[in-house]
């Protein structure tokens, strides 16, 4: 006996029925969020400064949400190993990232063998928190603006020495970008970390350091460095008499190191903008504003629209800078 084939149009009503049903669950599913522990990985040791960002905010979005939020950190391979945990993970808004500049839109174009593309693995978010870049420079050199030291290092050139933390780090690149953009030959010094740095600078076994307020700040208080720019679009309260990088004559430059909060690609949008509404009340109040200011860091809470439009421009900018400079991180 043979079957008559089914209707086509009731096929397709049934499928119908179903994509609703699902998207309805879907739903309520995103609404009742969340409902366990949320994991934020940490890519970097306990105690830097995006661990202390979110320990400044988190309790309040704990309270929000009911529910715990557990760091966890995985350091290594310039944030890359934290980052690939999360690229990996399931895309339920339970484990999600808090990583900087270099591991959205740095990283792939200096690791050789970076498993994973940032722009396709995670949702953007949100940026938390913006931490500019002072120019530090030994107090021995003849420059008191930042004007002043690219016309002393224009008139040395490969005599002048740079601190950074690593190869391929922010503070590298955007003096990269600085001396592409001036035409400086400066000699690049890796030290293994922001002390390291900045005791050369101290010393005068180098000269430039691009480094967070807090880095230098009892340094430059105590008149053993100079601080000529910081690369923030504004002055920063906490040093009102200290110029941008942009005032002191470099238009659009901005040299800082900023936090992003992403989950996995996959996620649902509305557990996206729930954590970017989060995050933005959180950093409304007024103490928790000038702890941030404090610590020399400008309060974030983008759009996720923007929050992507962001890492994807910064990410063209650093391609051609890394290339250009033939920078490799391994």
């Amino acid at each position: 006996m043979t079957l008559a084939p089914k209707c086509p149009m009731k096929i397709a009503a049934r499928l119908a029925t179903l994509a609703t049903l699902l998207c309805a669950a879907f739903v309520v599913n995103a609404q009742a969020y969340p409902t366990k522990p949320i994991k934020l990985v940490n890519p970097f040791a306990p105690g830097g400064s995006g661990d202390i960002v979110f320990r400044m905010i988190g309790p309040a979005i704990e309270e929000r949400l009911g529910q715990r939020i557990l760091i966890e950190n995985r350091a290594g391979a310039g944030g890359n190993i934290g980052a690939e945990v999360v690229a990996n993970a399931p895309a339920d808004g339970y484990t999600l990232l808090l990583g900087t500049t270099n591991i959205f839109t740095i990283n792939q174009f200096v690791f050789s063998k970076q498993s994973f593309d940032p722009i396709k693995a995670f949702a953007p978010i949100t940026i938390v928190a913006d931490l500019p870049s002072v120019f530090y420079v030994s107090a021995a050199i003849p420059a008191n603006t930042l004007q002043e030291f690219v016309l002393w290092a224009r008139a040395n050139p490969g005599k002048v020495n740079f601190a950074s933390p690593g190869s391929g780090t922010t503070p590298h690149l955007n003096v990269e970008l600085l001396s592409q953009i001036a035409d400086l030959k400066m000699v690049h010094v890796p030290y293994k970390g922001l002390q390291p740095a900045m005791a050369a600078v101290l010393s005068n076994d180098v000269q430039l350091y691009l480094a967070g307020l807090g880095a230098g700040l009892g340094h430059l208080k105590a008149g053993k460095v100079k601080g000529l720019a910081i690369g923030s679009r504004q002055r920063l309260p906490s040093v009102p008499d200290m110029p941008t990088a942009i005032e002191s004559g470099f238009k659009d430059f901005v040299a800082s190191n900023w936090f992003s909060l992403a989950a996995p690609a996959g996620t649902d949008p509305q557990i996206i903008e729930r954590w970017a509404m989060e995050i933005r009340r959180a950093l409304q109040p007024q103490d928790t504003q000038k702890r941030f200011a404090d610590l020399g860091m400008v309060p974030g809470g983008s759009t996720p629209a923007e929050t992507a439009r962001q890492w994807a421009d910064e990410a063209k900018l650093w391609e051609r800078v890394v290339r250009t400079a033939k920078i490799k991180a391994d």
